[in-house]
């Protein structure tokens, strides 16, 4: 029972989840301490859009994308900045890799920096841009925009009340959450990196396990934060990517590190879970080859960023090859492509086309190169 089902749901919040808690929160604080200096000059030089929207796409989570979206919209970045940005995200699985190998997670992003620079400028030299046949009322007004999505590219007080309403309930579970993380940071770093045994910690403490309590403790209480905000798959709003307080950071911070944690503990559950009872150690996939690259950039195409935790998770367990990641990373678009669809249905669908192009090309290439 500790072997099949606690220990992996502890080395989920141990091994990526308490990492997770401090990089979002670390970049929540600079996003809230320097705001939008960077998207505030794209409208002044927009031949830089594709370099700035790659940048904004590779940094963790989905925040740096997402700011875009209404900048598109009201028609102050081009297409190719959109797309730039949309190829480089890796949404929230990049805290996962992150989490499990920081060396391996900067060269995947290095990837993905130049796979979605070179991109966003062939779309903008190729003069591609769904928007340009609306017409610029329309583009100050989509049509069809839903609450929360206000036509000058934020969120309207109705949503901000919506939002807070649903945050309250989470207050009590994100200090605990945070409660546990401290701790858990604390035991999770010699234990991972192998700086001490873990069977000396257990002794120490007269036999309770530091590493499995605290890791079983903080899985849960993620699983009553992911619950508490009904499980949604979008945990990155326009409204969270501009944090008005330090406050408000740490709770969403919590809400995302929990999002994560709950997908990657199905990852690794279901994967233990497997192995154990069939004997399946993953060799035996078909995920493999130009199939696993094709198959990898076809669910990158699923919005949101549920289903590629998981798929990053399954390589991090040992069950996907390399090529098959970097096509999934590439073309997955995470939690930003669900406010373009909101405002830009037509640019939201060629956009996801299109980054699955360089996510075979890419995925292809390294079929050969490996």
């Amino acid at each position: 029972m500790t072997e099949l089902v606690l220990r992996p749901l502890a080395d989920a919040f141990m091994q990526v989840g308490v990492y997770v808690a401090v990089m979002v929160a670390l970049f929540g604080a600079l996003r809230w301490r320097y705001g939008d200096r960077i998207t505030d000059g794209l409208s002044r030089r927009r031949r830089l859009g594709p370099l700035v929207g790659a940048l904004l796409g590779v940094s963790p989570g989905c925040g740096g994308a997402i700011v875009l979206m209404p900048l598109y919209a009201r028609g102050k970045v081009s297409f190719g900045t959109v797309v730039a940005a949309l190829v480089a995200t890796m949404g929230d699985s990049s805290w996962v890799v992150l989490a499990w190998n920081p060396v391996f997670a900067l060269q995947l992003h290095a990837l993905l920096f130049g796979v979605g620079l070179v991109t966003g400028y062939v779309v903008d030299a190729l003069g591609i841009d769904p928007a340009r046949a609306v017409p610029r009322r329309a583009r100050l007004a989509p049509a069809g925009t839903p609450v929360g999505l206000a036509a000058a590219g934020g969120p309207d007080l109705t949503a901000s009340r919506r939002l807070l309403g649903g945050l309250a309930p989470q207050v009590p579970a994100s200090t605990a959450f945070w409660g546990l993380t401290t701790p858990a940071f604390v035991v999770s770093v010699p234990v991972v990196f192998q700086l001490v045994d873990p069977a000396a910690l257990t002794r120490a403490l007269g036999g309770v396990d530091p590493y499995l309590a605290l890791g079983v403790l903080g899985t849960l209480t993620a699983l009553l934060i992911f619950a508490a905000g009904r499980g949604r798959l979008a945990d990155d709003t326009l409204e969270t990517a501009h944090a008005r307080s330090i406050g408000a950071t740490l709770r969403h911070s919590a809400h995302e590190a929990s999002f994560v944690t709950v997908w990657v503990a199905v990852a690794y559950l279901g994967w233990q879970v497997l192995t154990t009872t069939t004997g399946f150690d993953g060799s035996q996939l078909a995920l493999t080859g130009i199939v696993g690259v094709l198959v990898g950039a076809a669910i990158g195409l699923i919005p949101g960023c549920a289903v590629q935790i998981v798929f990053t998770g399954l390589y991090v367990s040992g069950g996907l090859p390399l090529p098959t990641l970097v096509a999934n990373a590439i073309s997955q678009d995470g939690d930003a492509l669900i406010p373009l669809a909101a405002l830009r249905r037509q640019s939201a669908a060629v956009a996801t086309v299109i980054t699955t192009i360089p996510a075979a090309v890419v995925g292809a290439a390294l079929l050969v190169l490996l």
